[in-house]
């Protein structure tokens, strides 16, 4: 809990005499030249110890790190119990672990103070300028790039490209096709999707539109497509590439600015019903890019078969084409730069040739931005030498719990019935608390609970939403386990969400599916 000091409180709390401190920080210095004249009166400047300067920096930092320490540690302490306790085995590489864990929680810390302070307040900026000073054609270009630019520079797409490496042709052709020879093409299409989104929040915005006609006509042609590719057996395995692609397309990066720009175009416009009309860009922004890749995905089955690309696959080198940075913490370094200084320069850009403007509190700014960028690198190294390595490590032993495993002795360790439970409650328990560490839906939470004056607190909503992620990794070891086809799954479940949405208000709808 935090409490405001004031300052004559504050130097006697750390130790400064009161009196001297005034005398030194007020009181001139007489200085006088070689003739005895005066020189011009300069105050002496505050000398503050180190001590001092702890005692000041110490509640600023404990508030937003003790935050993070409860949303990661939990998570980490439940994978190696789990792994320890209940599947008996071990935690190796526990050194490296721990130094990876330790950078999630400060790079979480930096980030989420780096988006409060400078890149949510430097997009809100903009968008509160754009329909002012621009005519609607322009603000809808700027919007349309600024989706893609997202795209690009969201880490989770490298991540999604670098999955085409263990994709093998023989078993997933068009898969394959698309994230090996079609992959660039794959980004683009995922970004023009952003971008299509984000030009249709903004008319929303601008017009005052109800999100759930947008959700129903979004949704229509989403669910079309996925039962019609379901049906054919080679198509149906790009399935988990599309409706994957929604997701990672809304990560820290993404979110962050988009609800920035709705939120400050939303209040220019002055059409919102409440504080809460800003939000369901990111909804839009999340189910386009579904809709691309599956067009992507007909139009590559249109012009290439499986054959055609079995041969063309076999007709590449075996030559290594990896980068020199990859797999090192070099490449998390340059994913986490990559990640927000594109953005940022993009932004400056606006601000200034279009828009004409001053960046006000340009140094606020810069400090929020810095510390965006030191955040995202420090979270990206933790999470592959952390939280990413402890998980892999727990996940790849929990199949042991009801089937042989050959790196666990005597597996399996529990009956079929008891151990597929355990495995089932792992997964739930996994994907509850990793989506309680996740940067954008705590800069979601932070958003609607400053826009509510904490009457929509963000505690609620990040518990809620962790739970429907829990129950959704849950179905997904089910799925993979009984080879469930995913369009079995996503038709009835969004079919339930699109009843729901009708028989909600439109404030609850705008923060659901953007939290989706």
């Amino acid at each position: 809990m935090t409490r405001e000091i004031r300052f004559g409180d504050f130097v006697r709390e750390i130790g400064i005499e009161q009196q001297e401190l005034s005398f030194n920080a007020i009181a001139p210095v007489i200085r006088q030249d070689d003739d005895g004249k005066d020189l011009p009166h300069r105050p002496a400047r505050l000398k503050i110890r180190p001590i001092d300067t702890y005692h000041l920096v110490k509640p600023y930092v404990q508030v937003r790190l003790v935050e993070q320490v409860r949303a990661v540690v939990p998570l980490a302490v439940y994978l190696a119990l789990f792994q320890l306790l209940i599947l008996k085995q071990n935690v190796t590489d526990s050194w490296v672990i721990t130094g990876g864990l330790l950078a999630v929680i400060v790079g979480l810390m930096l980030f989420m103070e780096g988006l409060k302070v400078g890149l949510m307040p430097f997009g809100q900026s903009i968008g509160s300028s754009l329909p002012a000073k621009s005519s609607l054609a322009v603000v809808l270009f700027v919007v349309f790039l600024l989706g893609i630019g997202v795209t690009f520079a969201e880490p989770a797409i490298g991540a999604l490209k670098a999955a085409g490496s263990i994709v093998r042709p023989e078993g997933a052709p068009y898969l394959y096709a698309l994230l090996n020879d079609w992959a660039e093409v794959l980004v683009l299409v995922v970004g023009v999707g952003v971008g299509l989104a984000a030009v249709l929040g903004t008319i929303r915005f601008l017009f005052g539109w109800s999100l759930k006609p947008f959700i129903y006509l979004t949704l229509t042609p989403l669910i079309a497509l996925t039962a019609y590719i379901a049906f054919d057996p080679e198509l149906s395995k790009t399935l988990g590439l599309a409706w994957d692609s929604g997701a990672v397309t809304t990560g820290p990066v993404t979110v962050p600015l988009v609800l920035a720009l709705g939120i400050g175009i939303s209040a220019a416009a002055g059409k919102g019903h409440s504080s809460l009309s800003g939000f369901g860009i990111v909804t839009l922004a999340s189910l386009f890019p579904i809709i691309a890749v599956q067009g992507l995905a007909l139009y590559v089955a249109s012009v290439e078969s499986p054959e055609q690309i079995l041969r063309a696959a076999a007709e590449v080198t075996g030559a290594d084409s990896t980068p020199w940075h990859a797999n090192t913490p070099v490449a998390e370094i340059i994913a986490g730069v990559r990640a927000i200084v594109p953005l940022v320069l993009f932004l400056v850009l606006i601000m200034t040739l279009l828009l004409k403007e001053r960046i006000r509190q340009r140094n606020i700014i810069a400090y929020g931005i810095s510390l965006c960028v030191i955040g995202m690198i420090l979270f990206n190294l933790g999470l592959s030498y952390g939280l990413a390595k402890l998980g892999s490590q727990s996940g790849g032993l929990v199949p042991a719990a009801f089937s042989s495993h050959e790196f666990v002795s005597a597996s399996p360790l529990y009956g079929y019935a008891l151990g597929m439970i355990i495995a089932v409650l792992f997964a739930w328990l996994l994907g509850f608390g990793a989506t309680l560490a996740e940067p954008a839906l705590n800069a979601l939470g932070m958003t609607v609970e400053d826009l509510t004056n904490g009457a929509f607190r963000k505690s609620m909503l990040m518990y809620s939403v962790s739970f429907g992620v829990g129950c959704g990794i849950a179905v997904g070891v089910l799925k993979i386990v009984f080879d469930v086809p995913i369009a079995w799954l996503l038709i009835p479940g969004y079919g339930v969400a699109a009843v729901l949405t009708a028989l909600s208000s439109e404030e609850f709808v705008n923060v659901a599916w953007d939290s989706a």
